[in-house]
This record gives C-alpha cells, structure tokens and sequence, in this order.
C-alpha cells in the first residue's frame, strides 16, 4: 500500500484513540475527532488542561489506533508537536476541513491543535482472507 492509498483510508475515520504516557509513567488513552493530512498527519484539538496535553508535552513520544468499519485498522505511533504560526495555519485548515463546526470552538479558553507526525504505521484488514497486514516507517 503506498502513501495515497493509506491516506485514502485513513480519511475514512472521524475518531481515533490517542495514547500517551503520563509523568508517572502511567498509560492514558483518550478518544478524539481526528482529521488526516496527506502527509499521515494526525490532526486533533483539546484543552491545555487535559491529561492528555500535559502527557504530550512532556512526552510527546505516543500512539494511536483508527478505525471505521468491520476488521480494519490503522496502528500509528509518532511524535506530538504543538505547531504555531504559518504550520499552525495550516494544520488547521486541514482540521477544519474533516471538522466544519471546530472554528466555533477557538473561543474556548485553552484550546489547542496538536499534531501526531507519524513514525511507524501499521494497516490490518482482516475482513479478508488472508488478513492484509502492511507496514511504513518514516525517518525520525
């Protein structure tokens, strides 16, 4: 599967679990509306004062899972960046692009965009037979 193609079913899901890894070394996962960027970008927005900011800020080093029907998957695992200026832009563009209602959201107090920049990427469909099970990586 090549980029575009993990890009086309990647745009299919309008939620993802997010997990990261709290100062104390405990997991936390957290659901979120998602949306892709052509580069496999996950996209998001959240409140400064949730778990799951102050988890990707200090350690930005997480993971997530997407889906959208049947046995099909996406498993990523990447970096958390909290872009600003011209990226911010755009990333947000992108973001309301998948998500028309979320300019109304940046009045709300802390609300931030963060961005999952992929480093390894697993595609499974098993509603096939035999299971489709791909793998990319990505330079660090």
């Amino acid at each position: 599967m090549d980029k575009a193609a993990l890009y086309s079913v990647m745009t299919r899901s309008r939620y993802g679990v997010v997990s990261s890894i709290a100062n104390g070394g405990t997991p936390q996962s957290a659901l979120v509306g998602v949306a892709i960027t052509p580069d496999l970008e996950i996209v998001f927005d959240t409140l400064k004062t949730t778990r799951k900011y102050a988890n990707l800020i200090s350690h930005p080093s997480c993971s997530f899972v997407l889906w959208w029907s049947g046995e099909q998957t996406v498993q990523l695992e990447g970096i958390a960046i909290e872009p600003q200026g011209a990226a911010l832009d755009r990333y947000r563009e992108a973001y309301f692009g998948a998500w028309p209602d979320g300019p109304a959201r940046l009045s709300w107090p802390g609300l931030v965009h963060l961005v999952v920049q992929p480093r390894w990427i697993r595609y499974s469909d098993f509603d096939q037979s035999p299971p489709l099970i791909e793998e990319m990586r990505f330079l660090c």
